[in-house]
């Protein structure tokens, strides 16, 4: 099943204009938003790749039409509430959710009709609550409380669900449809753009649909060869939890990165939890110099997920020795976190302001 679906995210066919350009399937005509979903390029991080003898490659995901790789979880979310006739024209998507996927679900719910309810945490910028208001959302702002708690932004989310007819909750987190765009279109997508020739794959997970979609379909394309590492912020207890064995310890620290880490094994990541090879653990530090790195060497605007993730496979291509190809996720840029990352001010109370190189410190221009 697999291995035919791979046919279907080739880009292979071309057609040569009369000024010698050549236009691939997926850079033609689109049946509007969802359709441009997906068929993102994979970048060679050229100065990376040439340190340590790898290809180290990242999957340009803030390419997606709403900015993130969060765009394909909140398509296949609402696509399999339509499948499954949880939702009727002119319904409500509801969800909690702190960052890329109430952006993206508000997207798709304009392209497809539906009304869009986001709760999240109060904590979060404004112009993060400002942003999803335009793209014409309702938004709940609620104090951030721990999961565990019944207030918590997804538990209330839940609830507003229940009291309405024809609603959803879409439960990003425990939603495998999460992980199943990953299985059908992220994994395929990478495994044909790299002609079969992946020896190993990291990113980090929050609600676990990349990992483990990713995970499942190239352990199964390359019958168990593909190496899958996760990569953990500080915070998190996932990185414990697979070098442990399976015993999950408590978090200690914190992380400055965003929509990552987490504290429990979702359901997205449950069934592929025995697949992952191993993790890595990734300081602030080193998320917020490849941010710097980023920029200068490769032209590459950045958040610092992506820039941890970064890190995790050059880290990976050290482990593994040249001649190799690693992948991983450019989950999204730096528009929306600009205001911290670059600010000095702001890194310097984060005790942060020292990890940026101090050939590059020109790039922190904001106070």
């Amino acid at each position: 099943m697999f291995r035919q679906s791979i046919r279907r995210f080739a880009t292979a066919a071309e057609s040569a204009s009369p000024y010698g350009i050549k236009v691939g399937k997926v850079q033609g005509k689109v049946n509007g938003f969802v359709g441009a979903i997906g068929n993102t390029p994979l970048i060679r991080l050229n100065k990376l790749s040439d340190e340590t003898g790898c290809e180290i490659l990242g999957k340009a995901e803030f390419m997606n039409p709403g900015g993130s790789v969060k765009d394909r979880a909140a398509l296949y979310v609402i696509k399999d509430a339509e499948e499954r006739g949880l939702i009727q024209p002119g319904g409500t998507i509801i969800e909690g959710t702190a960052g890329n996927t109430g952006i993206g679900l508000a997207h798709v719910c304009r392209a497809k009709g539906y009304k869009c309810v986001i709760y999240m945490p109060d904590s979060q910028s404004q112009g993060k609550i400002d942003l999803l208001r335009l793209l014409g959302a309702e938004v709940f702002p609620v104090p951030a409380v721990a999961y565990d708690n019944p207030e918590n932004y997804n538990h209330q989310a839940k609830r507003h669900a229940e009291r309405m007819e024809n609603a959803v909750w879409t439960n990003q987190f425990d939603n495998t449809a999460n992980r199943r765009a990953h299985i059908e279109t992220t994994g395929p997508e990478m495994w044909a753009q790299t002609g079969g020739k992946l020896d190993a794959f990291t990113c980090a997970t929050g609600t676990g649909g990349t990992l483990a979609g990713v995970t499942r379909y190239l352990k199964e394309v390359s019958d168990g060869q593909t190496e899958c590492w996760l990569a953990d912020p500080p915070g998190s207890v996932l990185f414990s939890y697979i070098q442990s064995g399976g015993k999950l310890s408590e978090r200690s620290g914190g992380s400055i990165t965003e929509g990552i880490g987490q504290g429990r094994v979702t359901d997205n990541l449950k069934q592929e939890i025995n697949l992952i090879t191993d993790a890595l653990s990734i300081p602030d530090e080193e998320s917020i110099k490849m941010v710097y790195r980023l920029l200068d060497e490769e032209g590459l605007y950045m958040g610092a997920s992506t820039a941890l993730n970064v890190v995790a496979a050059y880290q990976l291509a050290q482990k593994i020795g040249p001649g190799k190809t690693v992948a991983t996720i450019l989950c999204d840029g730096a528009y929306r976190y600009a205001d911290r990352l670059f600010s000095k001010k702001w890194l310097r109370e984060k005790g942060l302001d020292k990890a940026i190189p101090s050939h590059l410190e020109k790039y922190a221009v904001l106070d």
